[in-house]
This record gives structure tokens, sequence and C-alpha cells, in this order.
């Protein structure tokens, strides 16, 4: 077999066994060509190409080896599973990536790793591989690169000179999981890199106010993934971790795994169990209220409903459960209370605001600002006047009412995720082609 048919079979492997890697981020980087230089990144970049799953992908999402020293329960790549492995070379990953850019296949690199022998020894591979890229290749591309907890923090260091974006995967939502799954990591080895990541971040952001042509030290942030289904924690205790990670650590994204069963382990899921994607979404919901919408875990769920409900989306459950705080007057309310009217999103909050200013606002000239009558109708007023006539003020008859229709009681049974293929097309290709997007 030559030499280019070893890569590509290694490739084969190795994207595939990164494919449970979230990646659904925009970059979060402007980076404007440099002449001698190859790409660009644009912050709005990279959310555009999307997996069957419906994951964002624009990236060459690969592993930079699946070799590993530990012994995970859940996870493919485990020391004791038997999976074909293949390892790249640092100068063969730059080749690859550099020769997928300049045929527009890729925007940017997303390497992660096994531990291959220790966290030091993969830790320098992947820099090896970035080195390659920012300095003999002069990309100039996104690169988001996963950390490896317990690293030594100069190659840590180092990673994030080169890198755009950088993760920490907490991959478990308790310590108790943690032990029981996976024994050889511990929570404080992946915390430490993550609140070193964070100081790093700090530190540099005073550097470029003293020093405009300082070196920039990962300006997309940092980002974590929480594996979901996998170990019995509830709702509630994985919104309370994500808000406690995102105020302490500053991370840019908290991103949300459903755990496709696997591996045969009397520790985890049956492996008829389909993956609890309703429960992902529901999450995903949920992070959205804590970022941008001014709620707490502890307000969207408590200890009597631990669990989001997979018929109803997040805001509209807290609504039902707080009649006292409606109906909301949208010609007089402030911003922060518009933003917790279901239907009423960040950006027709915002017109709406401006628009009473120059005059009071009906339904209809709502529903061009682009407010969701159909959900917010039930808990507004204009004008001291609701739409909605119909009986509203019991709870369960108003949670009934702005259910979810078209799903199952009991949740989704989807296929399997796919991740997006190099090399054979999808039926998304399918439907661009007949469109004309590709």
């Amino acid at each position: 077999m030559n030499t280019q048919m070893d890569t590509m079979e290694k490739l084969r492997i190795l994207s595939d066994a990164a494919k449970y890697d979230a990646a659904c981020t925009s970059s979060g980087v402007n980076r404007a060509g440099v002449k001698g230089q190859l790409g660009s990144a644009a912050a709005c970049g990279i959310c555009h190409s999307f997996a069957s799953d419906g994951r964002c992908i624009s990236l060459l999402k690969v592993l930079m080896t699946n070799v590993c020293a530990y012994d995970c329960t859940y996870c493919l790549n485990r020391r004791s599973n038997d999976t074909p492995r293949a390892t790249f070379r640092p100068q063969e990953l730059a080749d690859l990536t550099i020769s997928f850019y300049r045929r527009n296949y890729i925007e940017g690199l997303f390497l992660s790793s096994a531990v291959f022998g220790s966290p030091d020894i993969t830790c320098e591979r992947m820099l090896e591989t970035l080195h390659i890229l920012r300095n003999e290749y002069h990309f100039n591309g996104y690169i988001h690169v996963k950390a490896i907890p317990g690293a030594d923090e100069t190659l840590l260091q180092r990673l994030g000179l080169l890198a755009d974006r950088m993760s920490v995967n907490i991959e478990l939502p308790s310590n108790d999981s943690l032990k029981r799954l996976a024994p050889q990591k511990s929570k404080e080895n992946i915390l430490l890199p993550m609140s070193r990541i964070r100081d790093g971040i700090k530190e540099n952001a005073h550097d470029l106010i003293r020093y405009k042509n300082a070196p920039r030290f990962v300006p997309g942030g940092q980002s974590t993934q929480m594996i979901i289904g996998a170990t019995p924690e509830n709702d509630r205790r994985i919104l309370q971790l994500s808000e406690g990670l995102y105020h302490k650590y500053s991370l840019k994204r908290v991103f949300y795994s459903a755990y496709i069963p696997v591996v045969q382990d009397r520790n985890l899921p049956a492996l008829d169990t389909a993956p609890p994607l309703l429960r992902e979404h529901r999450l995903y919901q949920a992070d959205w209220l804590l970022r941008f919408y001014g709620f707490t875990a502890d307000e969207l769920l408590s200890e009597k409903t631990p669990d989001l409900d997979p018929m109803l989306d997040p805001k509209c459950s807290w609504a039902v459960r707080h009649p006292e705080e409606f109906p909301v007057e949208v010609n007089r309310a402030p911003y922060e209370k518009l933003l917790r009217v279901p239907g009423i999103g960040v950006v027709s909050a915002k017109r709406i605001i401006r628009a009473r200013r120059q005059a009071k606002l009906d339904h209809e000239e709502l529903k061009k600002l682009g407010v969701v009558l159909k959900r917010a109708s039930y808990f507004i007023t204009c004008n001291g006047k609701m739409q909605c006539r119909l009986r509203t003020d019991e709870p369960a008859v108003l949670a009934g009412i702005l259910r979810d229709r078209g799903l199952p009681q009991g949740g989704i049974q989807p296929e399997i995720p796919e991740q997006l293929s190099l090399f054979n097309p999808t039926k998304e290709d399918a439907v661009k082609c007949l469109t004309g997007q590709l």
C-alpha cells in the first residue's frame, strides 16, 4: 500500500474517532488575510456547513491519534477496546490540512487527541503540528485545539499562542461519575488547565492594551463539552455546573453531547437505548437562557422539578410556573422583563424598546417586529388589552396549549447521527446540489 493510501486510511479512522467532539460554533476571531500567508478568519465564520445530525461543520475535525493510555468506560478509543488504531505524524497532518484548505474543503482545523503515552507527549505532537501550520506554511486560518489535561503549563501556553480557540472537555457532570467511568482522570486535572487558559486570556488582554503587536493568546476564548445521558445526573445539576463554569472560567460555550451507546457495560445505558437528542436540545435552549436572557439555573429548575420538560421549551415552562409575573405590558415593561416573555427574543425585545419611543404598539405591530404571538399572546398586554380569549389562568391548561405538537410523549427515536464525510456525499449535499448551493 502506498503512502497516500496510508494517509487516507489514517484520516478515515481518526476523523471517525473524532465525530463525538462538538465543534458547532463560530470562530469568534477576526483576522484579515496577510500577503504571503494562507487564509484568514472571520468572527462569524465556520458555522455554515451541516452534518446529517444538524451540527455545523466546516473544519477538518480529526484526532492526532486514537492510541490511548486511558481506559474510560464510555469511550470508543479506550485502551481495552478492540478498534483500529492510527497516529498522524505532525508533518503528515499539517500537509493534509493545507491540502484540504487549498481545495476549499475546509476553513480550518479542529484538532483533538487521545492520550498517547502521556499528556506531555501528546501535547508536544499537537504543538509541533500547529507550529508547522503557522510558521512553515504560514497558515492564517482558524484552529481549534483540545488542551490535554495533565500536560505541562508551558506546553499549554505555547499551544494557546498558536490556536484561535482551546477547549478542555469536562466529560461528565459530576466527580462521582468521573471516578466511576474514568478513574484515571480527575476533576482537578480537568479544571486546572481551564483556569490556566482563563488566566492567560486575561493577562494577554492587558498585554494587548500596552503593546499593539503582542502575540494573541486564544483570541476565540475557551469552551468545554459534557456527555449527557451516560450518567444519572439530572438537568438541574448539569445547568448548575454550566452556570458555575461560565462565571468562574469565563467560557465562551458549554457544549452538550447526547451519549450514543457504543459500549456494553453495567454502568452505562444499554446498547439499544436511543440517544437523548431531545434532552440535549432542551439543555442548549436552557443554556441560551443562562447566557443571554438573565436566567439562573435555580430559576429554570428546582428540587421538585429537576429535569426540563421534553414537550415544553424551558422559557415557556418557567413562564407557566410563574403566573404572578404576567401579563407584561409591552409598552412599559423594561428590557429585562420583556426578555422573560415566551416568544420575545433578544432581537425583538430591542426592536420593541426602539419602536415604542415613537408610538404605542399593538399586537399587529409586534408581529411585524418579529414577536412569536402564538406564544407571547398569553403573557402580554398591549395598551392594557390581551389578544388571547382562551382561559389561561390555569397553569396546566396553558402548558397544554403551548406544548410542542408532533413529538411523541416518550420523546424522539432518532437514527444514530453520522459525521459529515469528506469522502461520501450526504443527503444534505444532494439537496444543496439541487438548490444550487454547491
